[in-house]
């Protein structure tokens, strides 16, 4: 079995900063891609930010230049770096691992935390 634990969420103000982390354990051979996403009140599950093993990095347009993600391979874990946070980046937050759980094997598996919440607000 895998988790995801997050961690670092909080109520900040609006052009404040959040850093949130997610380590992810259990049976673990090598995890593809780690990210983030969010949910809002009302609205559907977005992506935030996502890295590859090998460094490549997407975000949302919503995010750009105010977020950024990175990783720390050896210890399984991904942060998120949170910037100039604005009201609509109000959510809970969400990490997520693709996960190879055998070496003989190459299916990969997708986890996820139990989000942690964000609450932007004067």
């Amino acid at each position: 079995q895998v988790q995801l634990v997050e961690s670092g969420g909080g109520l900040v103000q609006p052009g404040g900063s959040l850093r949130l982390s997610c380590a992810a354990s259990g049976s673990i051979f090598s995890i593809n891609a780690m990210g983030w996403y969010r949910q809002a009140p009302g609205k559907q599950r977005e992506l935030v930010a996502t890295m590859t093993s090998g460094g490549s990095i997407n975000y949302a347009d919503s995010v750009k230049g105010r977020f950024t993600i990175s990783r720390d391979n050896a210890k399984n874990t991904v942060y998120l770096q949170m910037n100039s946070l604005k009201p609509a980046d109000t959510a809970v937050y969400y990490c997520n691992g693709l996960v190879r759980i055998s070496e003989q094997s190459s299916v990969t598996y997708s986890y996820w935390g139990q989000g942690t919440q964000v609450t932007v607000s004067s």
